[in-house]
């Protein structure tokens, strides 16, 4: 086994994460073209999340003799925050198939900027799965946090942030809040607007995942 998940704020600085990042961010990239990277980012950002799960050995046969493998063990659940977190689900899936998936619904509301929740139903039983909680954008932090929050009240106890961009200040809070609750990003952007978007970012995920922008 590997050792414990890392806490705090963990920046992957992988040149095919910055690479594809780059492509993410253009106002050009299409919506075809956004959804592909976010999950290939997402992919990427898979390897170095899960390097803490544990495995123990299984025997393989193989063409020409027996040896010892390893196979991964326990429960791996990904809730994506509807609807953006929905764009990384196949990219980790590919992964690992075998992971299940719940599903966290929450918006901001623009004039408050805080969540509002509508949905919400994950794997059980909850204290026997490791959960992926899948938002691209890591904002205010307060759509995470109401969504960490939820599955703690549901008996969750290894938690895990998955973002593709984070904002200072979505940290600060988030890690405030959930300071056991390690948090994985591609990039840490310099600041929010007065709307309470990521700056430079990548504008509205969901929009530019569905279309609707």
């Amino acid at each position: 086994m590997s050792s414990a998940p890392r806490r705090g704020l963990t920046v992957l600085d992988h040149p095919l994460i910055r690479h594809k990042l780059a492509l993410l961010r253009d106002a050009s990239t299409t919506s075809r073209d956004f959804k592909q990277l976010v999950g290939e980012i997402a992919a990427l950002m898979t390897y170095e999340v899960t390097r803490d799960i544990p495995t123990e050995p299984v025997t393989v046969e193989t063409p020409l003799e027996q040896c010892i493998g390893a196979q991964i063990v326990g429960k791996l659940a990904l809730v994506p925050i509807l609807r953006a977190g929905l764009g990384m689900v196949d990219g980790i899936t590919q992964l690992i198939p075998n992971a299940r998936v719940g599903h966290i619904g929450l918006y901001r509301d623009h004039q408050t900027l805080l969540p509002v929740s509508y949905y919400f139903k994950v794997p059980t039983p909850v204290a026997d799965h490791r959960f992926l909680v899948l938002d691209p954008m890591l904002a205010t932090g307060g759509s995470a946090i109401a969504a960490v929050s939820e599955l703690r009240r549901v008996g969750a106890a290894d938690i895990t942030l998955l973002c593709l961009v984070a904002a200072p200040e979505g940290v600060a809070a988030f890690t405030a809040a959930c300071p056991d609750v390690p948090i994985y990003t591609a990039a840490l952007d310099r600041e929010l607007d007065a709307q309470g978007y990521i700056l430079p970012g990548l504008g509205d995920a969901g929009d530019r995942l569905f279309g609707t922008r």
